[in-house]
């Protein structure tokens, strides 16, 4: 039988299992991307790493064989286009927080007449080798498409916001939601609490993805999470794998 791919996941709502890639050496991506996690989420909104050490990755990703999300650091098109332009699986574009400006993320993933997107790609069509005419039908479709939900704002105009037909997945982001909520860092508070039930519950009705990216990692946690109805799941970090290990490994030697 054949294996789902990572978007026939996030449209069915099944679990998708994933982990975040801070760090500019691709080894860890390749590495990771062996382990058996759904997809990496490869970060540059928060990170030093530059569209070179990007593009490695990416390679590091398809050697082995794991569908890669690259984060960008705004809803900004120029930043879109340049990483779609590299071949990512999907695109993950921070703080959506109007239908209108999911709208205009939307736009700058997609060629016209659908969109705004500049024609250009390089790693995307293997360097000119592909058809580029398949490669502008095939985007459309088969780019994952993801937008972060970090406010009150956002959380509230998803109602609207998951009616559009491009969108693979909401994802949850639980401390700028926190400050949002007036709590920062707070994300057990009451009030992130009950943003994050509202917008699993309003994707779940309406049959789209919902994820977070959570440092919890315990079962109790990420079931809880799973019970308000969040089916995708980006735990931990190459820097949180570190320092936990790390850590262990400083309290056994302390024992001798």
């Amino acid at each position: 039988m054949k294996m789902k791919g990572l978007q026939e996941k996030l449209r069915n709502r099944d679990l998708v299992k994933g982990t975040i890639v801070l760090f500019g050496e691709p080894c860890i991506t390749e590495l990771l991307g062996k382990m058996g996690f759904d997809t990496l989420w490869i970060d540059t909104e928060h990170t030093a790493q530059d569209y070179q050490e990007l593009l490695t990755h990416l390679m590091a990703a398809s050697s082995a064989g794991c569908p890669a999300l690259v984060r960008v650091a705004w809803n900004d098109p120029i930043l879109i286009k340049k990483v779609l332009e590299q071949g990512p699986a999907g695109i993950i574009i921070p703080m959506i927080s109007s239908n209108e400006e999911l709208e205009a993320a939307m736009r700058s993933t997609l060629y016209p007449p659908d969109g705004t997107r500049g024609f250009g790609p390089l790693r995307a069509v293997s360097y000119g080798l592909d058809d580029q005419r398949e490669y502008i039908k095939r985007s459309r479709t088969d780019l994952i498409r993801c937008v972060q939900i970090e406010s009150k704002e956002g959380v509230n105009a998803m109602e609207q916001m998951v009616k559009n037909p491009y969108v693979d997945c909401f994802i949850i982001g639980p401390c700028d939601l926190s400050a949002s909520a007036g709590e920062l860092f707070e994300v057990n508070g009451e009030a992130t609490q009950t943003l994050i039930r509202k917008a699993a519950s309003i994707a779940r009705d309406n049959g789209k993805s919902i994820g977070i990216a959570t440092g919890w990692e315990t079962y109790e946690e990420l079931k809880r999470l799973e019970d308000m109805g969040i089916n995708v799941f980006f735990v931990g970090s190459d820097a949180q794998y570190l320092i936990n290990h790390g850590k262990e490994v400083l309290k056994t030697l302390g024992r001798i």
